[in-house]
């Protein structure tokens, strides 16, 4: 099984680089955070940063630190031959780096300028989770990336990080440049 699992910061282009490989490629593409999403529709939890957060801490602790990814690859096979390979976005915990890893993926990490990351998020205002302001933005950024106060389960973005195998910086405004820039950095 072709995997991939994408990482990064928020507003970089994860989905963008999951999409394109659903697209242009025959890719499965599974959020974590759509699975999430659906957890806390199932628990009639609004759907905010805490809430999410919470639950994957909740569900790593019950089943692994690779739950996530365990529940992506389970949707992948329902679909046998369907698809050419799976992309998964958006690991924030080491474990799902790890789980990746053993099932013989890569990760990639997608960044780009904080400015123009919050410029991105703010124009989509998909939910309640998207209103802040710029300085909120950068705060919780910062606490999703120092892992400080948090157990094993909780988010460690710095530690994905730090375990991604692709880094690709997007701080472009043309999409077509970016996805030539994914496509190149992970040899498509």
């Amino acid at each position: 099984m072709k995997i991939i699992g994408i990482a990064g910061t928020n507003g970089s282009g994860k989905d963008t680089v999951g999409q394109m490989l659903a697209e242009h490629y025959g890719w499965l593409f599974i959020s974590v955070t759509d699975i999430l999403r659906n957890g806390l529709r199932e628990r009639s939890l609004p759907i905010e940063r805490k809430n999410l957060h919470n639950l994957s801490a909740e569900w790593r602790r019950q089943s692994g630190l690779g739950v996530l990814i365990d529940k992506s690859v389970e949707q992948f096979k329902t679909q046998e031959g369907k698809y050419t390979g799976l992309a998964i976005a958006s690991l924030r915990n080491p474990g799902e780096v790890d789980r990746i890893h053993e099932l013989g993926g890569k990760v990639v990490w997608v960044d780009a300028d904080p400015k123009l990351r919050y410029q991105r998020i703010y124009s989509r205002q998909r939910s309640t989770e998207d209103k802040k302001t710029f300085e909120q933005f950068l705060a919780e950024e910062h606490a999703e990336m120092d892992h400080h106060g948090g157990d094993e389960a909780t988010l460690n973005m710095a530690g994905v990080k730090a375990k991604a195998d692709i880094f690709i910086t997007n701080d472009g405004n043309s999409l077509e440049d970016f996805q030539k820039t994914a496509q190149k950095a992970l040899n498509l």
